[in-house]
């Protein structure tokens, strides 16, 4: 995200809840990535926030050349450079004791390997939406951009560390709901 910086602080907003019902009624599923379907479904059962974007992150190599690629990585020895489309979920969070929660939650999900997911703000979400989160897994060199090329092996690690960032969202949504 050519604009990722720093989480912001909260701010109020009043039309939190019409702007999510909004945000839900023009929501389509059949336009999500299917590996997180059941993530974007999830925040859409919380009321106090709402997905803005979201993408699954996609591989594209030598023997993968679909953008929309959602298959892992094959074991190869063949494939020396992979083409990395950045996975994120872009959300709104409603300032208010459950949200702040789910926040700092959010916040901690980087821990799981500071070199490559980054919790922050992306000014162009911002400005469409006050109180806009992205959490994004993404080479924290590289964390300002959308697409990156790798080599191989560094994209096995990536590929690694998206799941466990899924797999916690999924978990965080789970005790939420």
């Amino acid at each position: 995200m050519e604009t990722f910086i720093e989480a912001k602080g909260f701010v109020e907003n009043p039309g939190f809840s019409w702007q999510r019902q909004a945000c839900l009624e023009k929501l389509d599923i059949r336009s999500i990535d299917a590996p997180i379907i059941d993530i974007v479904k999830g925040f859409s059962n919380l009321s106090y926030c709402f997905t803005w974007q979201s993408c699954c992150g996609h591989f594209i190599h030598t023997f993968q050349k679909d953008p929309h690629n959602i298959e892992p990585l094959p074991q190869s020895e063949r494939i020396k450079k992979v083409k990395y489309r950045i996975a994120y979920i872009a959300l709104c969070i409603e300032n208010s004791d459950p949200g702040i929660s789910l926040f700092k939650d959010l916040k901690r999900i980087p821990l799981i390997d500071e070199d490559y997911i980054q919790f922050g703000s992306a000014e162009w979400f911002w400005k469409r939406q006050v109180n806009s989160y992205a959490i994004q897994v993404e080479p924290i060199r590289h964390m300002k951009k959308d697409k990156i090329m790798i080599d191989y092996k560094e994209a096995l690690h990536l590929q690694e560390t998206k799941n466990r960032f899924f797999a916690e969202l999924r978990h965080l949504i789970h005790k939420r709901l």
